[in-house]
């Protein structure tokens, strides 16, 4: 206050409840949070993107490991690149993701560096327990790296049933992570401000712990707005068929009280119809071709074979010999072979033995008179 008059800053605090312009928006301690990015209804939507395709994610996972796996409950934060030492202080392992196709853009997947040596035991066909205080050896980083390549080509396709268009990731890139000795930082996006989303990962009675994406603002801002303009897209074709008026919601002021997703049931039916829409993804079904199979009575169709051409070479007999020997050869050189003088010579097709013969002349050319043909058995067992 000056000469009885307040100041504008004095003024802006009364007018914000006592709080500066300064800290609205921000965290009790006046740090950068959170909401200040990302509205509570994009927060509910990132949250809702990542459970699903985490969901679909872990039962590629359970399918590998042979382990019921959860992976549930997302919570979204706010973390800083320059504090990953506070935010990681123990050894974990980073998972670098990016998106080639659909989406340009990176996100990262981290678990802590136990977990990732019971699901390398598991996958290398141990029961999970063979797990030490040593670091990862480059063996068990490629086995996490292959699991989570598949839970990303998993998540990645249920991203496509999300947002109606194609989801493509390049391979993973898998690196230890130990933010206080500055190991593995580079895996993490640049960007300072980055949402941190967490799930719930329980793989049999090995793991109880949790499984961490983090996602720079901007791609995860893209993702949001891509979700909710499809949504607003659905909405309106739906209103042209009900002829019902529809009305967005509207934005949520920064220093309005928080609605709660249970206050926007527009909102919740629109991410529950992507989460029934991903439900229905289910694995490629088969026909069971045994009953094609033709039965022992019935005649085979030999018409679609007879045009395959196959290859019958006559062979008078082999030998084995040292290279010097067949450097020394030279013309008129004589190369014995492991057949006798009027034995049968070999008959095959496609390299494999089915029959003997006997070397005649027709005309000026040789030729082979058949004299044997190998047993069913013998020939099955050339095949192999």
């Amino acid at each position: 206050m000056t000469d009885g008059m307040l100041s504008q800053e004095e003024i802006d605090a009364l007018l914000n409840g006592g709080e500066t312009s300064d800290s609205a928006g921000s965290s009790e301690d006046g740090r950068v949070s959170l909401d200040q990015y990302l509205n509570v209804i994009e927060q509910d939507a990132l949250g809702e993107i990542g459970n699903i395709s985490f969901g679909n994610a872990s039962t590629a996972l359970s399918m590998l490991l042979n382990q019921k796996v959860d992976i549930t409950t997302p919570v979204l934060s706010l973390i800083f690149r320059s504090e990953l030492a506070a935010e990681f202080p123990h050894p974990h392992v980073a998972i670098n993701v990016k998106y080639t196709e659909g989406f340009k853009g990176e996100n990262v997947m981290v678990i802590q560096e136990k977990d990732a040596q019971i699901i390398a035991d598991l996958m290398l066909g141990g029961d999970g327990t063979n797990v030490s205080d040593e670091s990862l050896t480059d063996i068990q980083l490629s086995a996490v790296q292959e699991a989570m390549n598949q839970m990303m080509g998993s998540a990645s396709t249920s991203m496509s049933t999300i947002f109606n268009k194609k989801v493509d990731i390049s391979p993973p890139s898998i690196e230890k992570l130990n933010a206080k000795q500055g190991e593995g930082t580079d895996q993490i996006p640049q960007d300072e401000y980055l949402v941190k989303v967490s799930f719930a990962l329980k793989v049999g009675d090995l793991i109880d712990s949790k499984i961490m994406q983090i996602v720079p603002i901007p791609f995860a801002k893209e993702m949001v707005k891509e979700l909710l303009d499809l949504q607003a897209a659905e909405l309106g074709d739906d209103a042209e068929v009900d002829e019902e008026p529809t009305t967005a919601p509207e934005p949520p002021i920064q220093n309005e009280e928080k609605k709660t997703i249970a206050d926007m049931p527009e909102h919740t039916n629109h991410l529950n119809h992507f989460t029934e829409r991903a439900k229905n993804i289910q694995p490629a079904a088969f026909s069971d071709f045994g009953e094609l199979t033709k039965s022992a009575h019935e005649p085979n169709n030999l018409d679609l074979l007879l045009d395959i051409p196959l290859q019958v070479t006559v062979e008078l007999g082999r030998t084995s010999r040292a290279i010097k020997d067949i450097l020394d050869l030279s013309t008129g050189s004589i190369i014995e072979l492991d057949k006798l003088a009027g034995e049968p010579v070999d008959i095959l097709v496609n390299k494999k033995l089915i029959a003997k013969g006997e070397v005649v002349v027709i005309d000026e050319n040789f030729g082979v008179r058949v004299t044997d043909i190998i047993s069913q058995k013998d020939r099955i067992r050339n095949l192999q």
